[in-house]
């Protein structure tokens, strides 16, 4: 395993087109390989308006597991099948941001048993440089707050929550993967932590209320807390949009210091994850193998945990 490698978040400025986003998105993909990035990530609704409005209608069909993808015996709709391309052009592990799921459920006892029942979820796919699907991370926390005369945003209106954690094997070494929100659950990043991996992946779309306040200081904690890399990617700032994104997509070190960042336009922010500087994290103040666990509980033991 390489003890370090670039990794490239692609602040995207999305629009309400998504072929406009999903050509966008792989010229920048494309373009961060270039600038000789090995992992790349995309940010949260990549490829379609941010909002409790735009879910039902930006939706694609489930996610295929990776075997049935591998097996040819499920196909992927139009944002997976962009995003497998993407990673193979580029020859990159593209963690492909999010999209909206749709996913088919039993028909509901008072529904009628033509019409279709759905699940909506906000999800995240990880690809291999072959383009092979390796991963599928749907939001586990969702985001539903109220800032009086701020914002109020309630996404559980029309998603689901996800089942489970997620951590993907690399070449580079082990990821741990959330959406936006999670971020501020510490106990995901623990978790991904205490089971081997090197960096917690968040796309993410905090807005100009909350990313201001927390954006920054909630990443950097989250690399303190657990020794490890932590990066966040936004897309750019559109004022226009209903939802207005911070942007500032940031990389952070397991020492909690800022790698690499940018302000709300487009870009692409480039960093080094250097494993020999978290294992000197880690030895130097050694939190990691000083835990009580007699006097409070391990996460991750009982943590349910998707790892491919």
């Amino acid at each position: 395993m390489s003890r370090s490698f670039r990794l490239a978040l692609v602040q995207l400025s999305v629009t309400a087109n998504k072929q406009t986003n999903l050509a966008r998105a792989r010229q920048l993909v494309l373009q961060a390989a270039k600038e000789g990035a090995n992992v790349v990530v995309l940010p949260e609704c990549f490829n379609s308006p941010y909002g409790t409005q735009y879910f039902a209608e930006y939706a694609e069909d489930a996610v295929p597991t990776p075997a049935a993808v591998a097996a040819k015996t499920a196909q992927l709709s139009e944002t997976p099948t962009a995003l497998s391309g993407m990673a193979k052009e580029a020859g990159v592990y593209l963690v492909g941001g999010s999209f909206p799921e749709r996913v088919s459920v039993a028909a509901a006892a008072s529904a009628q048993p033509s019409e279709p029942q759905f699940k909506y979820f906000n999800t995240c796919t990880v690809w291999n440089k072959a383009g092979d699907l390796i991963q599928t991370h749907r939001k586990v926390h969702l985001f539903d707050i109220d800032v009086p005369g701020k914002i109020t945003f309630q996404e559980s209106k029309i998603l689901s929550p996800g089942s489970h954690l997620t951590h993907v094997d690399t070449e580079y070494g082990k990821l741990g993967i959330g959406i936006c929100y999670d971020m501020r659950f510490p106990e995901m990043a623990m978790a991904a932590a205490r089971r081997g991996c090197v960096a917690m992946i968040y796309p993410g779309a905090f807005n100009t209320t909350t990313g201001p306040l927390h954006w920054e200081l909630l990443q950097r904690a989250r690399a303190l807390d657990n020794q490890m890399y932590v990066a966040a990617c936004s897309p750019a700032r559109d004022e226009t949009a209903s939802y207005v994104a911070w942007g500032h997509s940031t990389i952070v070190d397991a020492m909690g210091a800022v790698v690499a960042t940018t302000d709300e336009k487009e870009s692409i922010v480039h960093g080094l994850v250097e494993l020999d500087k978290m294992d000197e994290a880690r030895q130097a103040i050694p939190v990691t193998v000083q835990r009580r666990f007699d006097l409070y509980p391990d996460v991750s033991a009982a943590a349910t945990v998707s790892e491919q």
